[in-house]
């Protein structure tokens, strides 16, 4: 089952060789079509799971390259299932959403096919060459769709994140042949090279995870390795910055909790550290939203504080704590990835982005309205909503650990409120305006379709379940959780 969740999306991307180039529609519901599968593939996946199980389920291995010690070992746990979940659904919201695309459809769609495939496999990954290897894979599709089809700054959006990305990645190789070379038998399975690890020195520790943490504090971003987010979030296609936000910044996340499990002694060293980090970014992210007018740069910034809550969890270094980070993941790629889509609908019907050239949506769309007030309340923790179960956790986690020190979070979750409410208030309100100052599209701003209402209703059904009735997800992530804490010695 894991090997057909992971082949899916390429013999998607060869089938899609093979239409005509000219039949677009065709192409985007065949993509459709292959990422759906993938979807019910993931939750056939979750259905089998055992969740009362601390070890890694589906677990196999196949030698890949015996000389170095690397194997294509496959395996998934409470940690890793969700965000295979959430990658699958968010690529098909992104790839069913891509209505815009006319010219070079083909490859688009089997670019992110491609991408979708070598996102499982960084989930699923049980060797770290593998993780590595598929975590550079990720940058050649996201390189050409940002290049390709974004706005006006796209060769310098697309060029900036790769830079940023592979600087990080030198890092991270550097620290990941360090452990190489401790583990037993020289070999790169993750079990093996965190058996090595836990033997090391603390200060040798620290200074293995800081390469680590360079690698994964990009992709996350952690302040100040944030500087190619909102260029390329503002710069790429709305399909495309969903999977940005909604999944390819929980990749970041993802490593950093693998690579805690690694190296127990230095993130207990750098604990009160990566804290300061978390608070740096959950203000400075929410203080940059706040100040935006264009709404992808706001929903850009604003991803930069909800990762700086993840950051927080994984400092916490307890269950509560790793479990809210976790939730906030999954919680934070349902709202950024829905905020996206939205924003993407409103660009195409009115090709502005920004917040003054709105007004009175209630009246002309109303469910467009609803749901883009909603999402963004959700984002910033509505009780009822997947990200207030998410901070909650985290705060409780953290507090046990730096008690009033929190109290900058509540700063961080009013200065959020603040962006959000004003948000909604630009694009619902009747206030009076002078018809030259708008564009025409805005005035006759035609509401949600049935297959957009329905894309959007897909994610707004994860962020009220979650919300209302987190205890699968929970009792999902449980006995990893407990593992987890058990080997950072919590």
């Amino acid at each position: 089952m894991l090997k057909t969740l992971l082949l899916l999306p390429l013999l998607g991307a060869a089938l899609l060789s093979v239409l005509p180039t000219r039949s677009v529609d065709l192409m985007r519901y065949a993509a459709s079509l292959v990422a759906a599968a993938t979807m019910g593939c993931a939750f056939l996946l979750v259905a089998s799971f055992d969740p009362s199980g601390a070890e890694f389920q589906f677990f196999e291995t196949r030698p890949w390259n015996p000389r170095v010690g690397s194997s294509l070992a496959l395996g998934v746990d409470g940690i890793s299932l969700p965000m295979i979940v959430l990658a699958t659904v968010l690529s098909f919201v992104a790839i069913f959403s891509s209505t815009g695309i006319r010219s070079g459809a083909r490859l688009y769609f089997s670019l992110l096919l491609a991408l979708e495939s070598s996102l499982l496999i960084v989930f699923t990954a049980r060797d770290w060459s593998l993780f590595y290897v598929c975590w550079e894979l990720t940058l050649i599709p996201l390189f050409f769709l940002i290049d390709r089809l974004g706005g006006p700054n796209r060769h310098r959006a697309a060029l900036n994140f790769v830079l940023y990305t592979l600087g990080g990645s030198v890092f991270m190789l550097i620290a990941l042949l360090l452990l190489y070379d401790v583990a037993p038998g020289h070999s790169f399975a993750m079990a093996d090279m965190a058996a090595g690890g836990a033997q090391l020195p603390a200060p040798t520790q620290v200074l293995i995870f800081l390469g680590l943490l360079l690698g994964f504090g990009v992709k996350m971003p952690i302040v100040p390795l944030h500087g190619w987010l909102p260029l390329a979030h503002v710069e790429a296609p709305s399909p495309i910055s969903i999977l940005l936000s909604g999944i390819l910044l929980k990749m970041g996340a993802y490593g950093l909790l693998r690579a805690a499990a690694t190296l127990p002694a230095a993130v207990r060293a750098l604990q009160d550290g990566l804290a300061v980090l978390a608070l740096i970014s959950l203000l400075y992210g929410a203080v940059l939203a706040w100040r935006q007018t264009d709404l992808k740069a706001m929903i850009a910034y604003s991803s930069i504080s909800h990762m700086g809550i993840v950051l927080l969890g994984v400092a916490s270094l307890n269950p509560a704590g790793l479990s809210g980070a976790v939730t906030q993941m999954v919680a934070h790629g349902l709202a950024a990835g829905l905020l996206f889509l939205l924003v993407g609908l409103l660009y195409e019907r009115t090709h502005t982005r920004e917040l003054g050239d709105y007004g009175s949506l209630n009246r002309s769309a109303p469910r467009f309205a609803v749901c883009i007030a909603f999402t963004l309340l959700a984002s910033v923790g509505l009780p009822g909503s997947a990200g207030f179960v998410a901070e909650l956790q985290v705060l409780v986690g953290a507090y046990r650990r730096w008690g009033g020190w929190l109290a900058i979070v509540s700063l961080a979750v009013l200065i959020s409120a603040a962006y959000a409410l004003r948000a909604i208030r630009c694009l619902t309100s009747d206030r009076e305006r002078p018809a030259a100052s708008a564009p025409a599209a805005v005035g006759g701003f035609p509401d949600l379709s049935r297959g957009e209402a329905v894309t959007a209703g897909l994610l707004s059904l994860g962020i009220v379940a979650i919300g209302v009735y987190p205890a699968p997800l929970l009792a999902l992530m449980a006995a990893s959780m407990a593992r987890l804490a058990q080997q950072l010695g919590v």
